[in-house]
């Protein structure tokens, strides 16, 4: 028979009750002082099992048919409590399979005839955090009695199932009929170490078995791109997203630090707050970005990072810029390898723009080149629709861009503009970085051109203000790197000469009669 209905409100059909039940039955706490005594769940990780086994009344099948994320800060629990789930979902009578309804309307589990589950990780030393934590759970209980063929390398299950840890060096296994699987610190996850593509192929063998995941994770540096920031930002259906927002409050606050500890780590009560403040308090000498990521559960950059991802995000406004508009352009890049990036920014507000971002394609040819003529047509196209007032180009590697424009506009409206200089570009960037802060720049919000902000990393320079701090330009993550920062410095390039727009007093007028005069 089908569901009854709720008893009460907020109430909904889940085998998560009978999945928390038999974790707290057989399952023990896997080290310190109380190893050995039975593992008690927290009320936020009852939470989040009652949600990822939640079932659709209607359908019959979970709610969330392909997984969950759990975003929580280190040491709240994530290890253990994914090691509690692996035996369920491998136990022989595991509830972890809808299976229709009883007598009195409520759902009935069922358990994988032959399961198949991994414990996935980048490394072998991050799938430690979870097997680690299996391994004495089931070894320190009555488990090992039905389950005592274990080891290192895989666990062996009674009626031909396994358990199995799988680090990135095994992304080549397609196909491979797996059950369930815990995705662990996929923060540090990315296209560079394989974990995207690691992701990519496990979840494919999970659907075909209509398996799921647990991806488990602290916040991430949102200048990665990692599986983490995919899976919460891709708002992908059928995945249960449990994550907990610190709230307001300065980290550099030991009050504000205080009261965002306590709502991260909830009722994770073996943490010790004063331990964790301590830490958070040298980690702020030297990388407050790391602080904030894995002890309050904010998505922060590396120390390194020229600019805060989460304030480009707040500045997007979709403003469109009038035809007509008095407007400035950057431009950097190159004709390959690097992208080619052409930014405008409206005078009067400080709206910036994106005119073009050209970028090679994966799959292009070894001889590769940007379409420079779409390049001057979207150009040409621009002045047509704007006042340009000035183009402001790196004119290393786009010479012949740089000719054709000036013998089209003229050399006082299309002008080189040097970012190799390091203390005229230090400056540069300090003021487009404060404009960002102070939110005198709004930007339209441009997936790629975002994209390059959050790759953009500090060059500190031995030059000094005078103040005598320290100055810095922006570069890459390292030499070659494939992530493209071009827009960044096409960016500030439009910045200045808005600057400089503002200080001429240029106007529309103005410029209409300069065109004339041409």
């Amino acid at each position: 028979m089908p569901w009854r209905g709720p008893e009460y409100p907020g109430e909904f059909p889940t085998l998560g009750y009978q999945v928390g039940d038999l974790i707290e039955a057989c399952c023990v706490i896997p080290d310190g002082d109380q190893v050995g005594e039975p593992y008690l769940l927290t009320d936020e990780m009852w939470h989040h099992l009652l949600w990822l086994y939640r079932i659709d009344p209607k359908s019959g099948k979970f709610v969330f048919e392909r997984g969950s994320q759990l975003v929580r800060p280190q040491k709240w629990g994530k290890g253990p409590f994914s090691s509690a789930v692996v035996i369920v979902e491998a136990h022989p009578e595991g509830p972890v399979r809808p299976a229709g309804w009883n007598a009195a309307g409520e759902p009935v589990g069922r358990p994988w005839a032959t399961p198949w589950i991994q414990v996935t990780a980048v490394s072998g030393d991050q799938t430690d955090n979870v097997w680690l934590a299996l391994l004495p759970m089931i070894e320190l209980s009555a488990l090992r009695f039905d389950i005592p063929d274990t080891g290192r390398t895989r666990i062996n299950l009674p009626h031909g199932g396994k358990i199995e840890p799988v680090t990135s060096s095994h992304h080549s296994r397609l196909g491979q009929r797996i059950t369930f699987c815990v995705e662990d610190e996929t923060h540090s996850w990315t296209a560079h170490n394989q974990g995207r593509r690691v992701a990519d192929t496990q979840r494919r063998n999970l659907a075909g078995m209509n398996g799921r995941f647990l991806e488990t994770t602290n916040a991430w540096n949102p200048t990665e791109e990692s599986v983490a920031q995919q899976t919460s930002e891709s708002q992908a259906p059928g995945v249960y997203l449990d994550d907990v927002d610190p709230g307001s409050g300065s980290i550099n606050n030991r009050r504000d630090r205080r009261r965002m500890l306590r709502k991260v780590y909830g009722d994770s009560h073996w943490v010790d707050l004063d331990r964790i403040d301590m830490e958070i308090v040298e980690l702020l000498t030297r990388d407050p970005g790391q602080a904030e990521r894995f002890f309050l559960n904010r998505k922060r950059g590396e120390g390194d990072a020229a600019f805060d991802p989460e304030v480009w995000k707040a500045r997007v406004d979709d403003r469109v810029v009038p035809d007509g508009a008095l407007i400035t352009i950057g431009v950097d890049g190159a004709r390959w390898d690097d992208a080619l990036a052409v930014v405008g920014t409206e005078v009067e507000t400080g709206h910036q723009f994106v005119i073009g971002i050209w970028e090679q394609p994966p799959d292009a040819d070894d001889d590769y080149e940007h379409p420079l003529d779409d390049v001057d047509g979207t150009m040409v196209e621009t002045f047509d629709r704007f006042s340009v007032w000035r183009v402001y180009c790196d004119p290393q590697r786009i010479e012949t861009l740089i000719d054709r424009w000036q013998g089209r506009w003229g050399e006082k409206t299309v002008l080189e503009w040097w970012t190799n200089r390091p203390k005229q570009m230090a400056y540069a960037v300090r003021r487009y970085s404060e404009a960002i802060t102070a939110g005198d720049l709004s930007n339209d919000g441009d997936v790629q051109m975002a994209q390059h902000v959050g790759h953009a990393r500090r060059q500190m320079l031995n030059v000094v203000d005078d103040h005598k701090r320290r100055m810095w330009t922006v570069q890459k993550d390292r030499p070659m790197s494939p992530r493209k920062i071009d827009a960044v410095p096409a960016g500030v390039l439009s910045w200045e000469a808005r600057g400089d727009a503002i200080a001429a007093g240029a106007t529309v007028k103005k410029q209409q009669y300069r065109a004339f005069k041409r």
